[in-house]
Order: structure tokens, then C-alpha cells, then sequence
């Protein structure tokens, strides 16, 4: 299922083979909770963005507007008519998002729901049931994403209950997948290493959950508020425990920084809602730098957003109209700016691949990371 192509010190370039076809990596996942990218982006649109993999929310696809709906209507994939490869998350996420609304116990986690405060259980089977009425090419496992800080004694008790979680999503799944009328028999599924900031947790984790044989593996619990130096402390920490024969998904991450920087320990896939989020209120990043559309030097500004980007934004509109659509809170001001920063994500993996490939990844690693990191005036 997957194939590693070439390695340039630990950053990897690969195929991870899917029913829903091939995904080339390091990959980004474009998010899209609902069913949808957030700002009137369709699956269409997604194929001229260069998205390989939509990323969609098993807690909130739950909800509304319920998984056995869309399991009525063929499927996540027929439902939102995207044809390339879909992760699902677990919804373990929510355990941690939602901390004020739930009680975390050895079946599984209730919640209040955000919408309507009802009652809401989810347990690791639950969880597999869910993703599998939804049909996604690869299932998350349900795991518990630990807030920040932790003390050291309850991380240690989370990752072990996390870990029988793991089995027994492992064996629902397998039940599921033998079932004659179940979406998608060749489900994956990867597991979820979990250890807060704690390196002898985070090996102690991995080497737990690589030994059950999964599809793939991720380091979860990240980006909730640790420093950046802790997370990639964290990265360096876990990846040679993950097998080089199975994708590594850092989930939740990140900055077009964090992403060549976790290319450069070893990671192959990930996921954020920052390019979508940070588009809607005029954050866009370019090859020169993060550029805040919304201040006034730009409002008789005639050049595209980024003069060095093909993305559909920058074939047709200034600088000048995007900020104006955006101070007016107008729809298409939110979907052209969301096209571009979610084509300068794909486009940022594309040429990471093929930097790997032609064994120049440091150098681009040592000239991009200064210049994408700033702030332009």
C-alpha cells in the first residue's frame, strides 16, 4: 500500500496505493469538516487546486446530517461527488475540542453536542461504524487527543486506554469490512500515537500501536498549544519508531514552515484548517511571504495576490478587488481567497516532492523556510 520512491536524509518521497487511487506524498490534505471546503470551494474546484486527499469529520458528519444518511446516498465520495482518496478523522479530536461537553470513560467518550446538547456517545466501535457508513478510503482510529499541559501520570494512563481502543477498533473494522453490504471493504485504518510532550511516552506509544500492523500511523496531539521547538522535539522523538514501510501523518499541522520542516523529519502526510481559516480573514501565503490582504497599501493594488502563483485567484483578480470583497464580507471574496492559499498549499507539496526527487530538498529546505516564514508589509 505504500511504496517509498527515494529518500533525501529522513524526508521521504512515495505512493501510498488506495481504492480511491494513487496519493503521491508528502501530501496535504485539504479539510473540509462538513462535507465541503469552507468558503464555496466544490470538488471540482479541488481537482484544479491539486487537492489529492479531502479530509472530512466523523463527529460532525455524525450530527448533521447524520452518517446514516450519507451512507443512503452512496457514500461520502457520491455525496460530495470528489472521486480521489478520503480520510476521515475519529473523532477523538472532539475529545479534546470539546473538553467542557464530555465524560471520558474505558467504553468510550460521551459528549454534549455543540448544536443542540444532546446526549452523544462514541466509542472506538462507534467510531468504526461511523466511518464505514461514511465510507472513506482510510479510517482514523478513535483515540483521546490530550490537552496541554498534561501531568506526566495521566498521559501515561490516556496512551494506555488509547491503546485498547486501538484493538478494538482494529477488530470492529475487520467485522465491518466482512460484511456483504459495507461500503468500502478495503477500508484502512491508521492508529494514532499519542504522549503529550513526553519523549519516553511518545516511543513508548508508537512502538505499541506499530505492533498491531496497521495500514499507517500518525503522532496526534500537536498543534494544541505546545511551543514549536517542543513539537518538533516531538517529531524527532517518534519518527524512528515509525516503520519506514507505512505512511506518517502528522495531524493537524500546520504552517507552510511547520510542513517542509516535518518533511525534513520524516513525515509524509498532513492536515490543517489554517490555509481555509487564515484565507477567510485575509491571511494569504505566498512564495515571498504571508501576505495580510486587508491592509490599505493594497487597495489600489492592480498585481495579483502572488505574481509567481497559476492558481485561478491569480489569473484573474488583484490584489485591490480580493481586499475589497473581503472588507464587504462578500462570498466570492472568501472562495478566491481560499483558492489560493489551498493551490499554494498543494503546489508547496508538489514542489517538496519534487525537490526530493531531484536530491535538492536541503537547499530549498534552507531558502524557503526564511523567506515563507515572513510577514510581508
Amino acid at each position: 500500500m505504500f511504496r517509498l520512491i527515494k529518500r533525501q536524509g529522513r524526508a521521504r518521497l512515495g505512493t501510498i496505493e488506495t481504492v480511491h487511487g494513487d496519493i503521491q506524498t508528502p501530501c496535504f490534505m485539504n479539510v473540509g469538516t462538513a462535507g465541503a471546503i469552507k468558503g464555496g470551494v466544490s470538488s471540482p474546484d479541488l481537482h484544479g487546486l491539486g487537492c489529492q486527499v479531502e479530509l472530512c469529520n466523523t463527529y460532525h458528519l455524525h450530527l448533521r446530517p447524520g452518517d446514516d444518511v450519507v451512507r443512503d446516498l452512496g457514500g461520502l465520495h457520491a455525496f460530495m461527488d470528489w472521486r480521489g482518496p478520503i480520510l476521515t478523522d475519529s473523532g477523538g479530536f472532539q475529545v479534546y475540542s470539546l473538553a467542557k461537553l464530555r465524560k471520558i470513560a474505558e467504553k468510550g467518550v460521551t459528549f454534549r453536542s455543540h448544536l443542540d446538547g444532546r446526549e452523544v456517545f462514541m466509542g472506538p466501535e462507534e467510531s468504526m461504524r461511523i466511518q464505514s457508513n461514511l465510507g472513506s478510503t482510510i479510517a482514523m482510529a478513535f483515540d483521546e487527543c490530550i490537552e496541554h499541559p498534561a501531568p506526566y501520570e495521566y498521559v501515561e494512563k490516556s496512551i494506555a486506554r488509547t491503546t485498547r481502543w486501538l484493538v478494538r477498533c482494529k477488530e470492529e473494522l475487520e467485522r465491518l469490512g466482512a460484511l456483504p453490504d459495507t461500503l468500502n471493504k478495503k477500508q484502512m485504518l491508521f492508529g494514532i500515537g499519542q504522549g503529550s510532550t513526553f519523549e519516553d511516552l511518545r516511543a513508548h506509544h508508537m512502538k505499541e500501536i506499530v505492533a498491531l500492523d496497521l495500514d499507517g500511523y500518525a503522532i496526534g496531539g500537536l498543534a494544541v498549544g505546545e511551543s514549536i521547538e517542543d513539537m518538533y522535539r516531538i517529531v524527532d522523538a517518534t519518527e524512528p519508531y515509525m516503520p519506514e514501510s507505512k505512511p506518517r501523518y502528522l495531524m493537524g499541522v500546520g504552517t507552510p514552515v511547520n510542513l517542509i520542516e516535518a518533511v525534513y523529519r520524516g513525515i509524509d502526510m498532513f492536515d490543517c484548517v489554517m490555509p481555509g481559516r487564515n484565507a477567510r480573514h485575509g491571511t494569504l501565503f505566498t512564495w515571498e511571504g504571508v501576505r495580510l490582504i486587508g491592509n490599505s497599501v493594497y487597495k489600489r493594488d492592480a498585481r495579483p495576490i502572488d505574481e509567481n502563483c497559476d492558481c485561478p485567484t491569480c489569473k484573474h483578480h488583484s490584489r485591490g478587488y480580493i481586499r475589497h470583497l473581503l472588507a464587504y464580507h462578500e462570498m466570492l471574496g472568501y472562495r478566491l481567497a481560499v483558492q489560493h492559499n489551498l493551490y499554494f498549499y498543494n503546489s508547496l507539496m508538489a514542489r517538496i516532492r519534487a525537490e526530493i526527487q531531484a536530491g535538492t530538498f536541503e537547499d530549498f529546505r534552507a531558502r524557503m523556510v526564511p523567506a515563507l516564514d515572513r510577514r510581508i508589509p
